[in-house]
């Protein structure tokens, strides 16, 4: 069998669509522009790409950009103040700290003085506290686009199946745990002590791939007709040419699944589309406005 590619750039595409028509009826009927506030500490090549992209396809949406960049010498209270400042625009719905930071800044208490409302990023411990109990949230953007990609994958609804998350981080192992509780799959979380892990995958009909090794989870590990999400960019050298792989062999998964993500244009799109449909979901809630349909139908 040859496994179905889900098509992560496609309907992230699909998102920005229902996102731009949201944010216009925001301005054509209430006079409101969400606002993304980005702020970047140092110059790390890799960050400047992810915010580059970011605010271009918020310009693309009509979602209004403001971007803080920051000597890497930057004090934390000078970034806390910095934050402060962007708790308090009323333009500002959506704040996100681009992670890493530099090592002299404590992130947990950068992410931790943002305003819950406006954590995009859903990474404040109100936030992760509210989606464990299944209260309405901000939820973490890539586990959000997992979600939401297994949701149109399997229209029939996710209840009773066996989801196997590989990886524990706070940023996608746990909240994806969260999220698929939520939607009533009987759920294992798998990590790098994990015994027989193999056996612990073979049993998954949905396995969510999140450990951030190279292609470690092999073709015959996979149930056969099992989803495969795979979270993991890992760049690696071959023939002379730098390329991005998963965390899942995929030309074995795909031998063996049902339907698999690829790397790149897979997870990958689905979390800056995500991040807009946070944004809005925000300004909504600030101005107690319906809200887009991407979370209100999922009740988060």
């Amino acid at each position: 069998m040859t496994a179905t590619t889900i098509d992560g750039k496609a309907f992230a595409a699909t998102l920005r669509a229902q996102v731009t028509t949201h944010v216009a009826v925001l301005k054509a009927d209430h006079d409101i522009v969400p606002g993304l506030a980005v702020v970047l500490v140092g110059e790390d090549p890799a960050s400047e790409v992810y915010v580059r992209n970011k605010a271009k396809q918020a310009g693309e949406c009509g979602i209004r950009s403001f971007e803080t960049r920051l000597d890497a010498a930057t004090s934390q209270a000078e970034l806390l103040a910095v934050v402060q400042r962007l708790n308090a625009d009323p333009a500002v719905h959506g704040i996100l700290v681009q992670l890493p930071l530099p090592a002299h800044i404590d992130a947990n208490a950068v992410l931790g003085a943002i305003d819950p409302t406006k954590d995009v990023d859903g990474f404040h411990i109100s936030n992760v506290g509210q989606l464990s109990v299944g209260q309405k949230s901000m939820v973490p953007c890539t586990p959000l686009g997992c979600l939401l990609l297994l949701r149109q994958f399997h229209k029939g609804g996710l209840a009773g199946s066996h989801a196997v998350i590989v990886g524990r981080s706070n940023i996608v192992g746990k909240p994806m745990a969260q999220l698929l509780l939520r939607e009533h799959c009987t759920v294992t979380i798998a990590h790098s002590r994990t015994r027989d892990l193999p056996s612990i995958i073979g049993g998954a009909d949905i396995l969510v791939a999140a450990i951030g090794r190279q292609e470690m989870v092999r073709g015959d590990w996979i149930k056969p007709g099992a989803t495969v999400i795979d979270v993991g960019i890992n760049r690696v050298t071959r023939d002379g040419r730098t390329r991005l792989v998963g965390d899942v062999n995929f030309a074995e998964a795909a031998e063996v699944a049902g339907a698999i993500t690829p790397v790149p244009g897979g997870v990958g799109p689905m979390t800056i589309a995500c991040l807009l449909l946070n944004t809005v979901t925000a300004c909504c809630r600030a101005h107690h406005l319906p809200e887009p349909a991407g979370l209100a139908e999922l009740g988060l």
